[in-house]
Order: structure tokens, then C-alpha cells, then sequence
């Protein structure tokens, strides 16, 4: 295989690069989809319901493992050895159980995709059940991440951490801060700044998404600008829906609030602290993963965001970035580590991703169109987090600007 590029500083650098004179021509789908054996698309009921067993006989495992070994009581002495034990190992339950929940999570995504079984019926019946349990609208979300497919890295119509312009980041005339992020930014430092960008993301992020306060795109489905409003995933009527998919809406909204109610009536019943313990803590995790694999597949420095004028739909495609996500692959369904596959074909079943990716490395790398980021997860967080904050603008071939390259407010006075 070809030697992976790096910077100067020893980090991954994609190696296609649109603006290059010498930018090899894309292929089509077509002749990607030629090169993958047949048997990645042959889906099947048997083998996905395993993986649906096998993780809730996980989750069930961890549950009993939780029951066994902790209680829900809170220790009459805060600052004693039982106290520092009973909150490492909720703690502790809280982590693995929402990493078990993720896997949950990916297997109700492959259903919304249509990649679970041959049915759509039944992939719909299991894709609600294991997304509305862990409050996730189905039908909205069924819809909106299959317009992030549609559109991925386009800078006016993507979905989901669809990047921020200079102005919205608080940067005027060039290089200026004048309030937002910018100021955030310099009144914080670029270390606190980077911390806050993941704690914004992580576990901030999954709502504001949700209630269409974050991250989404700039275009309503009528394909027009939105001008203030806001496209949230629970109103049948919001602009982000068309007109004949209200019902769906409406009965995965009706499912979420119901089930905010049950968690009300138990909470009343056994107490909050129980309820956070068992379930809001684990939450917190599962959509901190979730939010952790939308951001890091797609963004990168040195991978393009495309203006509508640029943006083609093999483009958005190839700029999904592969990535080692060690053994909470196994969790996750190599979610992470298959994502440029996925992209390309969502309607794949996941159990065959790692065969089809082994196709499409072999076909797109030695054209130089294959994105594989060997770093850690971890270091690449942090280093979107650092890196990743804003585009100057929204058309043409973009890159992420990072505002630890823009000056202080306080140095340029000095000028």
C-alpha cells in the first residue's frame, strides 16, 4: 500500500486534493460498486437480529453486573472509600453500558438506511424500538441522516456539522474578533478552547442537533434559505421535512414524549437518582459516541468542504475519512473504521463493510482517493478540536481554518 502522507508536524494528510492542477478525475458509483463483491449486498434477517441479540444480552450483562455490585443509594459519607468506589463504578457501569447502547444505536441507524434486512417493514419495527429507547426520534432522524448522505461536506445543504463561516465564528474584516467564538476563544486560550469545542460537541451536541439549534443546514426542504427559522426533528410541520412524511414525524415525536413521561412516572416512583444513575448517565455516553463518529468521519483539515458550485455527490463521498477505533469496533459495529464504504453505499449490510472497504482501498488508494487517518481517535479529536472551528466562506473549495492561527485582539491594537 502507498505511504501515508503527512504534514510537517507528522500529521495525516489527505492525499486528494481538489485544487491541485494534478488532481486525479473521480470515478463514478458505478465503477466503485463494480469492484465490490456481490455477496457485501446481500442482506440478511438471521444475521442482523444476532447482533441485535448479542448486544442486548451485553447490555443485559452489564445491567445484572451493575445490580450485583452497586446500589442506587447515595452514601451517607461523600468523602469517604465507599463514596469514591460507588461513584467510579457508576461511573464505570455508565460508560461501558452507553457504549453497548451505541451498538444499539449503529443497528437502528442500518435499519433507517435499509441495510438491516430485505423488508423495510421490519427494519422500520426494530429501528423504532431501539432508537426510541434511547429518545431517539426515528422517522426524523431516519430522514435527516439520509440528507447528510445526499449532501455530504456541502457547505449550504449538508446535515449535520455543517461548518461555520468566518462571520459566524465572530471574525470581521479578515482577521477581527468581535464577539462569538472568536472572542470565546481568545478570552479561554486555544487549550480550554479546544476542551470546550468537545464538550460542546459531545455532550451538548446530540440536543442542540435534535431541537435544530446546532449544526444543521442552511436550506429548508423547499431549497430555500432559511432566514431565522429553525429546523428541529420533532415538529411534523418543521422545515426540515416535506409535507408527506407528518405522520411518521408526529409518531416518533409522540414516542419521544411519551417516553419522557414513563421516565417522569419513575422517577416519582423510585426517585431522580436512580433514573439518572441507570439510564441518564448511560444516555449521555451513547450520544456522546454517536456525536464523536458524525464529527470525526468527516472532518479534517486537510479534507474539503465543497460550495454548491463545487459540490458533487462522489465528491461529498470521498471526503469521509477512515479511522482506528481499536476495540470499541467490535462494540460499534466498525462503524468508524468502515465509514467511507458506508458512505458510498449505505444500503450495505454492516456485517460485510470490512470486505468492501478492503475492495475499495485497493481500487481508490493507488488513484490517491482513499482517506485513512491512522492517528488514535482520541488525538484526532483533539486535534479537530483544535484545528476544525470555521471556512471563510460559503461557495468554492473550502478547508477548515482553525482560530488559533487568527490574531488577538490585543496584538493587533499594538500594531
Amino acid at each position: 500500500s502507498s505511504a501515508i502522507k503527512t504534514s510537517k508536524d507528522g500529521h495525516w494528510v489527505s492525499p486528494y486534493n481538489p485544487l491541485d492542477p494534478n488532481a486525479p478525475e473521480l470515478p463514478t458509483k458505478g465503477e466503485i460498486k463494480a469492484v465490490i463483491p456481490k455477496e457485501c449486498f446481500e442482506r440478511s434477517y438471521v444475521h442482523s437480529m444476532y447482533f441485535v441479540a448479542r448486544d442486548t444480552a451485553m447490555a443485559v450483562g452489564c445491567a445484572y453486573i451493575a445490580h450485583q455490585t452497586l446500589s442506587t443509594d447515595l452514601p451517607s459519607d461523600l468523602l469517604s472509600v465507599d463514596a469514591l468506589k460507588w461513584f467510579l463504578g457508576w461511573n464505570t457501569y455508565a460508560f461501558w453500558m452507553g457504549c453497548i447502547l451505541m451498538g444499539h444505536w449503529v443497528l437502528a441507524h442500518e435499519c433507517g438506511h435499509g441495510a438491516f434486512s430485505p423488508s423495510q417493514t421490519f427494519n422500520d419495527f426494530w429501528g423504532f424500538i431501539m432508537h426510541q429507547a434511547v429518545l431517539v426520534p426515528y422517522f426524523a432522524w431516519q430522514y435527516t441522516h439520509a440528507k447528510h448522505h445526499r449532501r455530504t461536506n456541502n457547505t449550504m445543504d449538508g446535515e449535520s456539522h455543517t461548518p461555520n463561516t468566518k462571520e459566524e465564528m465572530g471574525i470581521v474584516n479578515g482577521n477581527e474578533r468581535h464577539g462569538g467564538y472568536a472572542a470565546i476563544h481568545e478570552a479561554i486560550g486555544d487549550g480550554p478552547f479546544a476542551m470546550f469545542q468537545i464538550f460542546a460537541h459531545l455532550v451538548m451536541g446530540w440536543p442542540l442537533y435534535l431541537m435544530g439549534l446546532a449544526s444543521t443546514g442552511r436550506l429548508g426542504n423547499d431549497g430555500k434559505p432559511l432566514d431565522g427559522a429553525i429546523m428541529d426533528h420533532y415538529r411534523p410541520w418543521s422545515k426540515m421535512f416535506p409535507s408527506k412524511l407528518r405522520l411518521k414525524i408526529a409518531l416518533s415525536t409522540i414516542t419521544v414524549i411519551a417516553s419522557w413521561v414513563g421516565l417522569y412516572f419513575v422517577a416519582k416512583e423510585y426517585g431522580v437518582l436512580p433514573v439518572t444513575l441507570w439510564y441518564m448517565g448511560p444516555l449521555l455516553w451513547n450520544q456522546a459516541w454517536l456525536v464523536l463518529y458524525t464529527w470525526l468521519q468527516h472532518n479534517d483539515p486537510s479534507v474539503p468542504q465543497y460550495g454548491p458550485d463545487e459540490w458533487t455527490w462522489v465528491k461529498g463521498a470521498l471526503s469521509t475519512i477512515d479511522r482506528p477505533y481499536g476495540i470499541f469496533d467490535i462494540f460499534h459495529h466498525k462503524i468508524g473504521s468502515t465509514h467511507v464504504a458506508h458512505h458510498l453505499f449505505y444500503e450495505m449490510p454492516f456485517y460485510k463493510a470490512d470486505v468492501a472497504t478492503a475492495a475499495i482501498k485497493d481500487f481508490l488508494e493507488p488513484k490517491g482517493l482513499y482517506n485513512y487517518d491512522p492517528t488514535p481517535w482520541y488525538l484526532a479529536m483533539w486535534r479537530v478540536a483544535k484545528t476544525c472551528h470555521y471556512i471563510d466562506e460559503l461557495d468554492g473549495i473550502q478547508y477548515y481554518k482553525s482560530l488559533e492561527d487568527i490574531p488577538l485582539s490585543k496584538d493587533l491594537k499594538k500594531d
